[in-house]
């Protein structure tokens, strides 16, 4: 979604941060370019306005002046001030103390009420409560319909009387304006809520009617909807795709029906993204979720320090811990701790458990294009072509249990076999293969605390911190001793050291903590020092607090 503008904001820091001083002409300039990247990107002309008046005025101040880079000082404070406008913190449902709660989606038509009512209900499903969405469209051919569909997607409950819309006609009012609803929606929507009142569903989702464009019978029939039910939320879902009319549209909504929260829908579009860093701000309403795809289990939570992140290139590293904490088994990650720990080799078998727990977090790209930097490859995120995965899939199955857990004996004929049961080339076959044998050696290297091959950096390794400094000669290894007693006492040591160092491997491979560290509280694990993310520190604390 965001990808033009995060390209432009990059390229402008990029500059800024060549200069050793940033003069005022220098803020001025990087001001512009901010305000044409944001305008560009479709982000409404008052938000823009405050957005630069606030970076200007503390960038003109002294927190920069002072600062050892003032480069980066301006960055942190964009990113602040991104974070602001994109709502400033992460806001959840407010859940009614006595059930159930009541959450009224509005909108116009189109902008995906009906698929994120399905999602929603699917999420809270996920969480352990028990939704029940309501048909409150009438209006819309066929909208009950899908209702019902989306919902048994989910596998949430639906409550519809009416059957609304059927057969596409669109009835007009007498007067020969506008629509009007097949059936009551107000009654359906207050009979949903006495049915889940006797059927013990904790939260109904209403979904409600939209129109192609904002109209005084929309506004009217959403407002009576959310008195009649006493709605705890009213979320206003909104298309992140229609730009500057999102603005118009976000304050007709505000002030014609009250909403308390925002949803954007379509995020995983290729659009320009403004609707996102405009309703906000101008609804003074949070934004509560985001849509990012078709499938029901493709929302998330808004976050707004997240976003910024991302839309600065700087990655949002914790979603990616989320996604994988939901994806990996912890039966599969104890298995596969106690065969590193046995000297087992990593299999097919295994290679195949991590594929599918890769493939459950969902896209490869998006993955990827959470890492800190990654608007830098582009273009070769683009041509990552993720049905591989299936290909690399079928290439595994058409291999017998006996080769899957020992493939050196796959042979000529044998590889010619799997080629012919994948629909692949042998020489694809072949490739698997030795980029498997690599695999295997990068686990016998973690084994015997060797690091990762090419990680500069890592135990083992030279590079970045890895290794000896430049112009200093490594020291020689000791020759063993021609005492018997003393050999045995070096051989003793030497196991142990390579155990120690195994151990690290384990810890830095799955997330284990140190051997040692629990029983000493005074080494090792004093974080107090470390500048980590906001929300970091629950992934550091072994899942205690």
């Amino acid at each position: 979604m965001f990808t033009s503008l995060s390209d432009r904001l990059t390229q402008t820091f990029r500059n800024l941060k060549r200069k050793g001083t940033v003069t005022e002409s220098d803020l001025n300039s990087t001001i512009r370019d901010i305000r044409m990247a944001l305008l560009d990107a479709d982000v409404a002309l008052p938000v823009v306005k405050e957005f630069t008046g606030r970076i200007r005025e503390r960038g003109l101040g002294a927190e920069v002046h002072q600062a050892l880079n003032p480069a980066q000082q301006i960055v942190k404070i964009v990113n602040e001030e991104l974070v602001a406008i994109l709502g400033g913190q992460t806001r959840r449902l407010n859940l009614a103390k006595n059930p159930p709660t009541v959450i009224m989606l509005a909108g116009l038509q189109g902008s995906g009420k009906t698929t994120f009512a399905g999602k929603l209900g699917r999420m809270l499903a996920d969480q352990g409560h028990t939704p029940m969405l309501v048909a409150a469209d009438l209006q819309r051919p066929n909208a009950v319909t899908q209702l019902e569909v989306v919902g048994e997607r989910a596998g949430v409950p639906v409550f519809a009387p009416e059957r609304g819309n059927i057969f596409g006609h669109d009835a007009t009012l007498e007067s020969g304006e506008g629509t009007r609803s097949f059936g009551d929606p107000v009654d359906v929507a207050v009979d949903g809520v006495e049915e889940a009142r006797r059927k013990n569903h904790d939260v109904v989702i209403i979904d409600t009617a939209g129109r192609l464009a904002v109209d005084v019978d929309l506004m009217r029939q959403a407002h009576d909807i959310r008195v009649e039910t006493s709605a705890h939320e009213v979320l206003f879902v909104i298309d992140a795709m229609i730009g500057q009319a999102a603005v118009d549209t976000a304050k007709a909504f505000a002030d014609g029906v009250g909403i308390t929260g925002t949803v954007l829908s379509k995020l995983d579009g290729d659009a320009r993204g403004g609707a996102a860093l405009s309703v906000a701000t101008v609804t003074g309403q949070p934004i509560l979720f985001a849509s990012t795809g078709e499938g029901v289990k493709d929302v998330e939570l808004f976050h707004p320090d997240r976003m910024a992140s991302r839309i600065l290139d700087m990655g949002d590293v914790l979603t990616l811990i989320e996604q994988a904490e939901k994806a990996f088994d912890q039966a599969q990650a104890k298995e596969m701790t106690r065969k590193f720990l046995s000297d087992e080799d990593f299999t097919f078998d295994d290679f195949l458990e991590q594929m599918s727990a890769i493939k459950r977090m969902g896209s490869l790209k998006q993955m990827l294009g959470m890492m800190p930097g990654m608007q830098g490859m582009k273009a070769q995120l683009d041509s990552l072509d993720e049905r591989e995965f299936d290909r690399v899939e079928a290439m595994v199955r058409s291999m017998t249990p006996l080769e899957r857990g020992h493939p050196k004996i796959l042979n000529g004929s044998r590889r010619a076999r799997v080629a012919r049961g994948s629909g692949v080339s042998v020489g694809e076959v072949n490739q698997l293969i030795e980029r498997f044998g690599e695999a295997q050696k990068m686990m016998r290297q973690l084994k015997k605390g060797g690091g990762m091959p090419g990680m500069p950096g890592m135990p083992g390794m030279g590079g970045a911190g890895g290794g000896a400094k430049k112009g200093k000669q490594q020291q020689r290894k000791k020759g063993k001793s021609g005492n018997p007693a003393k050999r045995a006492q070096q051989e003793r040591e030497a196991a142990a050291k390579e155990q120690a160092a195994r151990e690290r491997s384990l810890e830095s491979a799955f997330g284990g903590g140190a051997a040692g560290l629990e029983d000493d509280p005074g080494q090792g694990n004093d974080l107090s020092g470390l500048k980590l993310p906001p929300g970091f520190e629950k992934y550091l604390d072994g899942g205690k607090g």
